[in-house]
């Protein structure tokens, strides 16, 4: 499988390490009343679609970057590649807005 990395073009899938969903990115408050319930769910409980996912991928063997890939999991078709930072900075601003 090749991944289109963003700032380095097509690279083989052996260079980077798979990292589960991409929800990773919305780390929960610790400070909130229901953290705990929270992280618990952070931590443990996850989707297994079949179908378009979003996915996190770090860039193990190359500029250490983590990436936000979007991969339909039944054909292994990457259709966009994105730095996950990001991805990021575009929820946070998104919540500024009041999205």
């Amino acid at each position: 499988m090749i991944i289109d990395h963003p700032l380095l073009g097509p690279r083989d899938a052996a260079e980077f390490v798979y990292l589960g969903d991409a929800s990773l990115i919305d780390r929960p408050d610790w400070q909130a009343p229901d953290a705990m319930e929270k992280f618990h769910a952070y931590g443990y409980l996850r989707d297994n679609p079949a179908g378009e996912h979003q996915e996190l991928w770090y860039h193990e063997q190359g500029d250490r970057s983590w990436l936000v890939v979007t991969r339909d999991t039944v054909t292994h078709t990457i259709t966009k590649v994105e730095l996950a930072r990001d991805v990021a900075r575009g929820k946070t601003k998104a919540r500024g807005r009041g999205k």
